[in-house]
């Protein structure tokens, strides 16, 4: 390999990204209108629907019809399909994929550290900037609406969003790699609502998670049965769930892999989890260390393709393991992920292995209202920037962005119109459960 000297190119990139508004100005990016032949967005859903558990499709459903909101979580595949008629740039990041108010939160990082960032990656995979960009900033719309938000405050928020994400994407387009590398959302003294989600995460342990989880019977510590969210397994589910560990074991660096050895199976249960997620295979182990005060939960999570992939290039759709395009998409994103993600395959499904709400909180499904809506937005902000600055060439990106308001206007055009959008969606959704349509049984 022939040796280089350094390139000092920061300008000359973000020149190229600012030539990229020639081909397609910022102010493209505004509008919405549905595809000509648009497919039925009850159909379209179901689309994911291949690889998960039939029962349990009523109760994705239900929680789906609770609100547009809870409908937009879990139609993922309805937006993936709708981003991809619009016009983007070029530029391809590591994709959240599924970039919403609530996929943000607080967790532990593996020195102990209460850290905020994105914490779902069910859906990434490479793809454009902008998916994740539209799909965050019409989140916000929806609920901030649903907490009683006008719709001006929110066009609000999704403008200083999108200026967070403007502002810190040029700093870290200046930055070392090494510096970005290490870039923490942590606690600060300015920011109430990030000091209410880290004293909840704080409250959010392995302890805690045995009181409310588990009861101690004679046998030992056991799982709660509380249907539909807690259910025993089978002894031969639990069984290949225990042998699936030791693969998933392999995938962990020696230290941390030297370290979960040392803890022993209790328990296994199956557990629902999350609304578009609904319907997935996700057991939970417990396991005990040194003594009953040593619990560690283990989630093993069953990961379908992404959202994205019949959007996207041959290339991302050819995925050897869904579990590891998950582990390796998030530790591309945060800086500090769980020590314990890993992934391991079972049964014929790939599944994500990670800790179990190891000290994780987020946002209160109430909680954007007044100056939280415009604080949340920014933090929000930042913290996609980070993950994007991360993944891609941060100087050429922050060229396109810019650093006028043309983008944030043109966003928040684009969220209230595909808010809209949502709702009708929402509606018709709705009617087609009355109706018992065969697309939705």
């Amino acid at each position: 390999m022939p040796f280089q000297q350094p390139d000092d190119s920061i300008r000359r990139r973000y020149d190229v990204g600012k030539k990229l508004r020639a081909r397609l100005p910022r102010a493209a990016l505004a509008p919405w209108a549905p595809a000509p032949l648009r497919a039925d967005p009850v159909t379209t859903i179901a689309t994911v629907n291949h690889g998960r558990v039939k029962t349990l499709l009523p109760e994705k459903y239900r929680r789906m019809r609770m609100s547009p909101f809870a409908f937009f979580r879990g139609a993922a595949v309805l937006m993936a399909s709708d981003l991809s008629t619009l016009p983007v740039t070029g530029l391809a990041v590591q994709l959240c994929g599924d970039a919403h108010v609530h996929n943000l939160g607080a967790y532990a990082a593996p020195d102990g550290q209460l850290v905020f960032d994105i914490n779902d990656f069910d859906e990434t995979t490479p793809g454009p900037w902008e998916w994740d960009m539209k799909r965050l900033a019409t989140s916000l719309i929806l609920a901030g609406g649903e907490c009683g938000q006008s719709g001006a405050r929110c066009e609000e928020g999704v403008r200083a969003m999108v200026a967070s994400y403007r502002a810190h994407l040029r700093a870290f387009a200046l930055m070392p790699f090494a510096t970005l590398a290490r870039h923490l959302v942590a606690r600060r003294h300015d920011e109430r609502v990030l000091d209410d989600i880290f004293e909840a995460a704080q409250r959010v342990t392995p302890e805690r998670n045995l009181q409310k989880l588990t009861a101690k019977t004679r046998g030992g510590f056991r799982f709660h049965d509380r249907k539909p969210d807690l259910q025993h397994v089978p002894s031969r589910t639990a069984t290949a769930v225990v042998r699936a560990l030791k693969g998933y074991a392999g995938t962990l660096s020696p230290s941390r892999r030297r370290t979960f050895e040392r803890y022993r199976p209790a328990d296994v249960t199956f557990k629902l989890v999350g609304t578009g997620s609904v319907g997935t295979r996700d057991y939970v182990v417990l396991l005990f260390g040194n003594d009953a005060n040593d619990p560690l939960f283990i989630q093993m999570k069953q990961e379908l393709p992404s959202c994205y992939a019949p959007y996207l290039p041959s290339p991302a759709r050819r995925v050897a393991h869904q579990g590891r395009r998950v582990a390796e998409g998030q530790q591309m994103m945060q800086t500090a992920s769980d020590p314990f993600i890993g992934y391991t395959r079972f049964g014929g499904h790939d599944y994500l292995v990670r800790q179990l709400a190891d000290h994780k909180a987020g946002l209160g499904p109430t909680e954007l209202n007044g100056r939280a809506l415009l604080a949340y937005a920014r933090l929000c902000g930042e913290v996609l920037a980070k993950g994007h600055a991360r993944t891609t060439d941060a100087a050429v990106l922050a060229g396109y962005v810019g650093g006028s308001a043309k983008l944030d206007t043109a966003i928040a055009a684009f969220a209230v119109a595909y808010a809209e959008q949502t709702k009708r969606d929402f509606r018709s959704f709705v009617r087609a459960l009355r109706e018992r349509r065969s697309s939705v049984k």
